[in-house]
């Protein structure tokens, strides 16, 4: 399955609004990258499954946020992260 039908569907699996539609925007590509970066830096330092959680925590923690503030915060986090002097 393509990743754009994938997300389609798992965005329509959401708890869509009233009219059906989805309750969320995509993830635009510098969020992705930028989660695909944090994931990366997860995985690679601890043990793997933490990737996927890590990459939870931060969504759970910026959600309400503009998605240009979303991806410049998960960014900066990543900067932080894949520092070894900072982390």
């Amino acid at each position: 399955m393509e990743p754009d039908t994938w997300f389609t569907q798992l965005l329509a699996a959401l708890e869509p609004t009233a009219d059906g539609s989805p309750s969320l925007e995509p993830v635009s590509d510098v969020e992705r990258e930028a989660l695909l970066d944090l994931a990366r830096i997860a995985a690679h330092t601890s043990e793997r499954w933490t990737a996927p959680v890590s990459t939870f925590l931060v969504g759970v923690r910026y959600a309400a946020a503009p998605a240009e503030e979303r991806a410049a915060a998960v960014r900066a986090l990543v900067a932080t992260l894949d520092d070894p002097d900072t982390a």
